[in-house]
């Protein structure tokens, strides 16, 4: 815990992201105080062709403003090459240690003795969060997702942001740290919410809340909250933004074969829900229920340059 702490003191002290006077992120952005900020953000890029298809067309449509790549998986070269070809894309890295599938699997990047307590006995990532807690190790998880943002960006992707693949990062102390020291490193945002600083030691929470950017809302649609219209739960969602920075997660793809036969048996975040979502993101309607709540929408990249102005003062 000791040296978790120093960690923290030592991230706070080298970015620095408030130091203009009083002025909060949308400030910095040139919007009012109290404007409602959403980053709406499309998980799991690279995990297969049609989900990459389906983020490119998102982007095109301006149904997301960003999204991350899960360098571990097959179909992550597609879309870094895209990417590459298309700048002004806005994708970080997914940062991965679970493989959740049944019947698509993934390990990492770094050798299999390298990265030990990360794989199940199959020499896959483990398919839970509470699996991988259970063993993870510091040392490799560093190891491994160093790797993973490595690959991006040596693909010629400038990535804007780093987040965690079904909150992985968070499954126990030691990989809160390695995330943190990574964002620190690469000199990336890193998603976290504010109310993840519930993990950390009072004093440090607050002083962690002072000096980095922390979402104040983090959406994502859950099982329990569909209803007969999938855009009413989004709506939800979206009337109950505050001002502050917010960010909406979407799992998008194209309703095909081959989802079908990756999410087979997983009903929940499968083919058909990704497709209602990426439905949902190009729709008339949810523009039109983002500009009747005055939502102002922004990217990762943008909280990146700010933060990066700002560390070097």
């Amino acid at each position: 815990m000791k040296k978790f702490i120093l960690l923290l003191f030592s991230f706070i002290i080298t970015i620095c992201v408030s130091s203009q006077g009083n002025k909060n992120l949308a400030e910095l952005l040139g919007y009012s105080r109290d404007s409602k900020l959403l980053i709406i953000h499309a998980d799991d890029v690279g995990l297969s062709h049609s989900v990459n298809m389906a983020t490119i067309k998102a982007f095109e449509n301006k149904g997301i403003t960003s999204g991350s790549i899960m360098a571990p998986c097959p179909w992550a070269l597609e879309i870094e090459s895209y990417v590459k070809d298309h700048p002004g894309m806005d994708i970080g890295v997914h940062l991965t240690m679970t493989a959740e599938w049944d019947l698509y699997k993934w390990s990492g990047l770094s050798s299999s003795d390298q990265i030990a307590s990360l794989l199940d006995k199959n020499g896959y990532f483990y398919p839970s969060v509470e699996e991988l807690g259970k063993v993870a190790k510091g040392v490799d998880a560093e190891k491994e997702l160093r790797a993973q943002i490595d690959k991006v960006i040596s693909s010629g992707v400038k990535p804007t942001h780093i987040d965690t693949h079904m909150g992985s990062v968070l499954a126990n102390p030691e990989l809160i740290k390695v995330y943190l020291n990574l964002s620190e490193e690469y000199r990336l945002p890193v998603l976290f919410p504010r109310v993840y600083l519930t993990m950390l030691p009072q004093d440090i929470a607050k002083t962690l809340d002072s000096k980095i950017f922390l979402l104040d809302n983090l959406f994502m649609l859950e099982p329990d909250l569909i209803g007969s219209k999938w855009i009413d739960a989004y709506k939800k969602g979206i009337e109950a933004l505050k001002p502050g920075l917010n960010q909406m997660i979407v799992h998008v793809a194209i309703d095909n074969d081959e989802m079908q036969a990756i999410s087979k048996g997983h009903d929940d975040y499968g083919s058909a829900w990704r497709q209602k979502d990426l439905d949902l993101v190009n729709s008339s309607e949810f523009k039109d229920l983002l500009s009747s709540n005055h939502i102002v929408l922004i990217t990762w990249g943008q909280i990146r340059d700010v933060m990066n102005i700002q560390g070097s003062k």
